[in-house]
């Protein structure tokens, strides 16, 4: 395969030679913000959504663009374009910038767009879906929205990443975290979603991102006649699921047959994920919410 381009700086390169400034506050402070989409079969599944959703982060973290919203769309799809992928994993990245000085002072900072494209690779391999995958729920904590809106997406993951070392440490695929109450948050990169005895779906509303996927599956779950809640849920409530899966806009739809090595419901994926996830993808193969990238 040819070395992918990436947009930075104000052209396009080789991703060998991308480049941007130690002293951007990205490097120095985790200081900017992103969105992930995909594209399946030629086209970007629900770009308009997510470019709205990074408008309000820049808003939120102040932020100001050097683009408007157009022209990032456009700058998205000739970067897929040029990398002749018709199914990729994109990134784009709004830093803060540098100002030329090692301080937290962001006056002076000049924002810095980066779009990354790679072919599209599963979260999950075909296998580990058809198993399920094994998750814990781990010390770390998802900070609270007093400290951080977690509706931003800042390029301060690292508690997230910790929490993804210590479920590997521990032998399994996924962490789940809790909110400072004790109450189940997200995963690293996801949203949680959980069916009990009664088949209605539930999913965590404190200290989250309202994900896209995650709203994705509210629409399909309407359409397939299933009730969703958002509600506050306690790890008993995972303990005792008959389903338990996660969602996110680079993997989908991934089922957890196991948490904390108590097997959950017959523990393998059940038939409320099978449908949904079915049913996702025939979504994401579809023109419906997809943007062409290919004329």
């Amino acid at each position: 395969m040819a070395e992918p381009i990436i947009y930075v700086n104000g052209e396009f390169v080789p991703q060998s030679q991308a480049r941007i400034s130690v002293l951007d506050h990205a490097v120095l402070y985790g200081d900017g913000v992103f969105e992930t989409v995909v594209a399946w079969d030629g086209r970007i599944f629900k770009l308009g959504p997510h470019i709205d959703r990074f408008w309000r982060s820049l808003a939120a973290v102040g932020i100001s663009s050097p683009f408007d919203r157009r022209q990032l769309e456009e700058l998205v799809i000739e970067t897929v374009r040029q990398n002749g992928l018709r199914e990729a994993y994109i990134k784009w990245i709004m830093t803060r910038g540098a100002s030329g000085k090692p301080l937290m002072d962001p006056t002076g900072c000049v924002p810095n767009l980066i779009v990354l494209v790679q072919p599209y690779v599963n979260r999950a391999t075909s296998d580990a879906l058809l198993k399920g995958l094994r998750a814990k729920t781990t010390a770390i904590r998802r900070p609270s929205g007093d400290v951080l809106d977690p509706q931003i997406k800042s390029l301060n993951y690292l508690n997230l990443v910790m929490a993804k070392l210590e479920a590997k440490a521990a032998g399994c695929h996924e962490a789940i975290m809790l909110d400072g109450r004790g109450q189940i948050c997200e995963a690293p990169g996801y949203n949680v979603f959980l069916v009990r005895d009664d088949g209605v779906l539930r999913t965590p509303v404190h200290d989250i991102l309202n994900g896209i996927t995650r709203q994705t599956v509210f629409e399909l779950a309407s359409e397939a006649g299933l009730r969703v809640e958002e509600a506050g849920l306690e790890l008993y409530d995972a303990y005792t699921s008959h389903e338990l899966f996660l969602t996110s806009t680079a993997g989908g739809l991934i089922p957890i047959v196991e948490l904390d090595g108590r097997r959950l419901g017959e523990g393998v994926p059940g038939p409320v994920w099978k449908r949904l996830s079915a049913d996702y993808e025939r979504l994401l193969a579809s023109d419906r919410y997809g943007t062409p990238v290919f004329n």
